[in-house]
C-alpha cells in the first residue's frame, strides 16, 4: 500500500470538516475535488490502484490519497464518508465505519448540496441509459445548458466544483440511491423494475424495489414523477409510497390519466398540462417496444422542462443510439450481428428479443456472471425467435441445464471464450439470420466490463470480414 503523498492532518482551529472518500474512480475523485473546493479536510482511499489520470488529478490539486489498501486510522476519524456505489455495506471497512456511527453518503448526494441546478434523474432495471442519453440529446439540441452525470457522463460533484451547468440529467443505479438522503429530483423517472442485483439485497426483491423508489425522496408538489404505468412492481410499491410530485405515467395503450401512449394510428402521443406532441412511431430513431417507452419518458421529461415540441420531435427522430445497446456490429455474408452487451439482466434481454424478427432466425449469445437469473421470462420469446443458443462464460451449467430441459428443440453450444462463441455463432447462423449478443449476465467472469465485452465482440465480428 502506498503512503498518502502529503500530510493530511491540519491543526488549525476550528478543525475543518473531514471528508473521507472510499474509491478512486470518476465519482470518488469528483467528490474529493468538490470537498477540497469547499474547504474540507479531504482524504481518498482505494483498496486497488488508481488510474494514472485520476492520481494525477488528485496530485495536481494537492488532495491526499492512498491506494492498494485502507489505513483505518486515516478513515475512521472522518466526519463523513463518501463511498463508491460499488462498495457494498457489508465490506469490512464499511462495517467498521457503521460501528463508529460515521455518516455515509453518495457522490450524488454531495454534489447536490452545492448546486441549484435542475435535476432530471432516471432509474430502472432497464432502459435508463438510453432514456438518460435521449433526454440529454433533446435538451442540448434545444440549446439548454445540460450535462450528463451519474452512471453516464462525468461526475456530478466534479462538474459542480469546476464546470457547473443549469440542468443535470442523472442516471442513478440502486447502489447510488442507497446513500442519497436530502437530494431532490425536479423530475424523477422510473422506467421499470425487474429482478437485478439481488445478491446485493439479500436476495429480497422488496429491498431492491425500496432502493429504486428512493428517487422520489423530497419531491415537492411542483416536481414530476414519470413512470411506466403497466409495471406491476411499480404499481404495488405506489400503494405503499406517498409522493407529493405530479404523476405522469406512460403506457403502450391510452387510458385514464395516461400522459404518453401509442394511439390506434401508430403515433406516439405525449400529453402534458401545457401541450400535446404527436409523432409517428415509424419516425422515431429508436425501434422496438422498449425504445418506444424510452422515447415516451424522454419526451415527457423534455416537455415538462418547457422544451418546444418541434425540438422534442426532431431530437427523438435523429438520435443515434447508445453504444452496446442493440448496436449494429455489421452484416457479414448476410448475417446481421447485434451488440447488446449492456443487457446484463434477463428483462433487458427480453426487450432485445422482442425487437428481433420472428421465425427462429436469431442465434442468441448468453452467459457471464449470473446474478440469480430466472430465464423463464425469456423462454416464450426464445421458443418463437431463437434457432440456437451459444453459452459464453466460465460456468454455463445453469444455462445448459435450463434450456436443455425447457427448450430441448433448440441447440445450445457450450463455449468459454468470446472467440469460440463467435466461431460457434458463425457455424449456426445462415444468410438472413441475426446473431444477438444479449448475455443476461454481468461480464466480470471473462471481461473487465460490459463495455469491454461489447468492444471485443465488435472487434471479433470485424475480423470476420474477408
Amino acid at each position: 500500500m502506498t503512503e498518502p503523498h502529503n500530510n493530511i492532518y491540519d491543526n488549525k482551529s476550528p478543525r475543518p470538516h473531514r471528508l473521507v472518500i472510499l474509491g478512486g474512480g470518476e465519482s470518488g475523485v469528483g467528490a474529493a475535488i468538490l470537498g477540497k473546493t469547499k474547504g474540507m479536510d479531504v482524504f481518498l482511499s482505494d483498496s486497488g490502484n488508481l488510474s494514472p489520470r485520476y492520481a494525477e488529478e488528485l496530485r495536481r490539486r494537492d488532495i491526499p490519497f492512498e491506494e492498494g489498501g485502507h489505513t483505518e486510522a486515516l478513515i475512521l476519524n472522518a466526519d463523513e464518508v463518501v463511498k463508491s456505489p460499488g462498495i457494498p455495506p457489508t465490506a469490512p471497512m464499511m462495517v467498521k465505519i457503521a460501528e463508529k456511527g460515521i455518516p455515509v453518503i453518495s457522490e450524488i448526494e454531495l454534489g447536490g448540496r452545492y448546486t441549484d441546478a435542475r435535476m432530471v434523474c432516471i432509474t430502472g432495471s432497464n432502459g435508463k441509459t438510453t432514456t438518460t442519453m435521449l433526454i440529454h440529446h433533446i435538451l442540448t439540441e434545444a440549446g439548454v445548458d445540460a450535462a450528463l452525470a451519474g452512471n453516464v457522463g462525468r461526475s456530478l460533484a466534479w462538474q459542480v466544483a469546476e464546470d457547473p451547468h443549469e440542468v443535470y440529467v442523472v442516471e442513478l443505479s440502486s447502489f447510488q440511491l442507497e446513500n442519497m438522503y436530502d437530494f431532490r429530483a425536479d423530475i424523477a423517472v422510473i422506467m421499470n423494475i425487474t429482478p437485478d442485483h439481488l445478491d446485493r439485497y439479500d436476495y429480497k426483491m422488496e429491498n431492491y424495489v425500496r432502493a429504486k423508489f428512493r428517487i422520489l425522496q423530497n419531491q415537492r408538489p411542483t416536481d414530476a414523477f414519470i413512470f411506466w404505468e403497466d409495471d406491476p412492481v411499480i404499481q404495488r410499491q405506489l400503494e405503499k409510497v406517498v409522493t407529493e410530485a405530479r404523476r405522469f405515467p406512460f403506457a403502450e395503450h391510452p387510458g385514464a390519466g395516461i400522459s404518453a401512449w401509442l394511439d390506434a394510428n401508430g403515433h406516439m402521443i405525449i400529453e402534458t398540462p401545457d401541450e400535446e406532441i404527436d409523432i409517428p412511431r415509424a419516425d422515431l430513431a429508436l425501434h422496438g417496444l422498449h425504445n418506444l417507452f424510452n422515447s415516451m419518458a424522454a419526451g415527457l421529461s423534455a416537455s415538462l422542462l418547457d422544451i418546444r415540441k418541434e425540438d422534442i420531435r426532431r431530437a427523438l427522430c435523429d438520435f443515434e443510439g447508445v453504444p452496446h445497446r442493440l448496436e449494429n456490429a455489421g452484416t457479414i455474408d448476410g448475417i446481421r450481428w447485434i451488440n447488446d452487451s449492456k443487457a446484463t439482466n434477463v428483462n433487458s434481454c427480453w426487450y432485445a428479443l422482442e425487437s428481433m424478427p420472428a421465425s427462429h432466425s436469431t442465434v442468441l449469445i448468453l452467459g457471464g456472471k449470473d446474478k440469480g437469473n430466472d430465464y423463464s421470462e425469456i423462454l416464450p420469446l426464445v421458443r418463437r425467435k431463437v434457432k440456437a443458443i451459444v453459452a459464453m462464460g466460465k460456468d454455463n451449467a445453469k444455462i445448459l441445464d435450463y434450456f436443455g430441459k425447457e427448450a430441448p428443440e433448440i441447440p445450445v453450444r457450450d463455449t468459454h471464450s468470446l472467440e469460440d462463441a463467435v466461431t460457434a455463432c458463425r457455424s449456426l447462423a445462415s444468410d438472413g439470420d441475426t446473431v444477438l449478443l444479449s448475455p443476461c449476465c454481468a461480464s466480470f467472469d471473462l471481461f473487465k466490463s460490459y463495455e469491454d465485452r461489447g468492444d471485443r465482440f465488435k472487434a471479433a465480428v470485424a475480423a470476420l470480414r474477408p
